[in-house]
């Protein structure tokens, strides 16, 4: 086992078994793969091959637009030719098939019969009840519903239902590993058909197709309802935090007052129409004039491409990210410590940034851009600032540490996909100044791509002058000092820029 939970505790399957490869099983399969498990998938049809290979061949290209260079070396997809192959040493179990109940009960039994009663077995059901599915489990307590969304190797979230039976540490274990490969955990506090987000999808499709019944919009129309007006919003800010913004500065109560009595007002038919031939043929036919022709390969590609740009987008909203982007952060910088670990290089001093170089930060020469080897240069020295505590909280109090002076020398190249690490010495201080000097290297190499020479000077900010600084961080900067003392002074250090002259 790898990775950890929250507690710190062991439990990051190195072997998944997959049972069913449509679409949802085959994105597992991707998600799995590309987080260095090995993903052995059975089912029966013939096509499952194919499908799979072809849903990892798109996550590969979609993950590599949205965090290169991140992920571990791929494990392996396998496709078994029975369910017991599939089982044999797995230490986890994802169970892909079609909603038929009697259908998942009679494999799940299989299943359990067959595995370790420690290995967990999760369902990616939609909808239906997990103390139904585990009804007939010898081993009930390490079954759970783990729904997750299409494409499920790029949308992060992932539903965790208990049935009667399960218990609270599969549970725990289950979700410490969906977050383990970059997924956002919601715990679905009580059984309910349909869970949370599919409930809610449900009643938007169910006006949807009355809508359609009734003439007054076309599949694209209400497509376009969505995706130009509340689904923009959608990808960041959920519905009940924009009414709260609706409402003003009085917030959700005066929302509720002003709008809440339209709630009354009959707008809405939540109930679907009779799926008749003539509603379906006019739904398909809608459909098909709204692709424009374009396959669904070609479409989901589309949608692809559209999710990685606007989940990095989010990545960059607000100091750690927001909404999809937070998560995206948060599995980039677990990711970074496993391959970096945060490890000191040959002269012992751990890094004080590590991550990846992302496509938009590449220029015309095909490497990063001048001004981003300073922001990560900076993002050191905030990192260094934290660490002798002069961070946000000795900022809020009124003091800060002002940079007068850099000098960068560009020495090699950071390239696209690059997992790249800044490592910092304290050079010298004094009353009110500190000196510091940055190597940005590859990640597992020493040689410099890059270096930086900062003099800062603390300030009194409500005064905007220079001013000593306070003990406490003083004498953190003495104990970082006193320990880069002993190392040779870093080559460039002190250098300026100059054209040597021939006399």
């Amino acid at each position: 086992m790898s990775g950890q939970d929250m507690n710190g505790q062991d439990f990051g399957p190195k072997r998944c078994g997959l049972v069913g490869g449509g679409v949802i099983g085959a994105g597992w399969a991707a998600r799995f793969v590309l987080n260095g498990r090995d993903a052995v998938l059975y089912d029966p049809s013939p096509d499952a091959r194919a499908r799979a290979e072809a849903v990892l061949g798109m996550a590969r290209a979609a993950w590599a637009g949205l965090l290169p260079g991140a992920l571990p070396p791929e494990g392996r997809l396998h496709i078994a030719a029975t369910l017991e192959e599939a089982l044999e040493g797995a230490d986890f179990v994802q169970e892909s098939l079609p909603e038929i109940q009697t259908l998942k009960c009679d494999v799940l039994e299989r299943i359990d019969a067959l595995l370790p009663a420690a290995v967990p077995i999760a369902s990616s059901t939609s909808g239906l009840l997990p103390t139904r599915l585990q009804a007939r489990l010898r081993h009930p307590e390490r079954f759970v519903v783990g729904h997750p969304f299409n494409p499920v190797y790029l949308l992060p979230l992932v539903e965790i239902c208990g049935g009667a039976r399960t218990s609270e540490d599969t549970k725990a274990r289950v979700a410490a590993f969906y977050r383990a490969i970059g997924m956002q955990v919601l715990h679905v506090r009580k059984e309910v058909d349909g869970f949370i987000a599919d409930r809610l999808l449900e009643a938007l499709w169910r006006e949807g197709l009355w809508l359609i019944e009734e003439g007054v919009a076309t599949t694209a129309e209400l497509d376009d309802a969505i995706r130009y007006g509340a689904g923009l919003r959608w990808s960041f800010m959920g519905t009940f935090l924009t009414y709260r913004l609706a409402g003003g500065d009085a917030g959700m109560r005066h929302f509720l007052a002003q709008f809440g009595p339209a709630l009354q007002l009959p707008w809405t038919r939540l109930v679907a129409p009779e799926l008749t031939d003539a509603l379906i043929d006019r739904i398909a036919g809608q459909s098909d004039e709204q692709a424009g022709g374009m396959t669904v390969r070609a479409l989901e590609r589309l949608r692809d491409e559209a999710l990685v740009k606007v989940i990095r987008a989010l990545a960059t909203v607000g100091p750690q990210g927001y909404a999809a982007g937070a998560t995206l952060n948060r599995f980039a910088a677990r990711r970074a410590d496993d391959a970096q670990g945060g490890q000191p290089g040959a002269d012992g001093i751990p890094a004080s940034w590590h991550g990846v170089v992302p496509p938009e930060w590449i220029d015309y020469n095909g490497h990063m851009t001048e001004h981003r080897y300073l922001q990560v240069f900076g993002e050191a020295t905030d990192h260094i600032l934290d660490a002798i505590g002069a961070g946000p909280d000795h900022v809020a109090a009124g003091q800060s540490f002002y940079t007068v002076e850099t000098h960068l020398r560009h020495l090699g190249q950071a390239l696209c996909g690059m997992a790249i690490m800044v490592r910092t010495r304290v050079l010298d201080a004094d009353g009110k100044r500190l000196h510091l000097f940055h190597e940005l290297t590859a990640a597992g190499d020493d040689a410099p791509l890059a270096t930086a020479e900062q003099m800062l000077i603390h300030v009194d900010t409500a005064r905007a002058r220079s001013a000593p600084i306070p003990q406490a961080v003083a004498g953190a900067i003495a104990a970082l000092r006193t320990a880069h003392s002993a190392l040779p002074v870093p080559e460039g250090a002190g250098r300026a820029i100059a054209m040597p002259r021939r006399s």
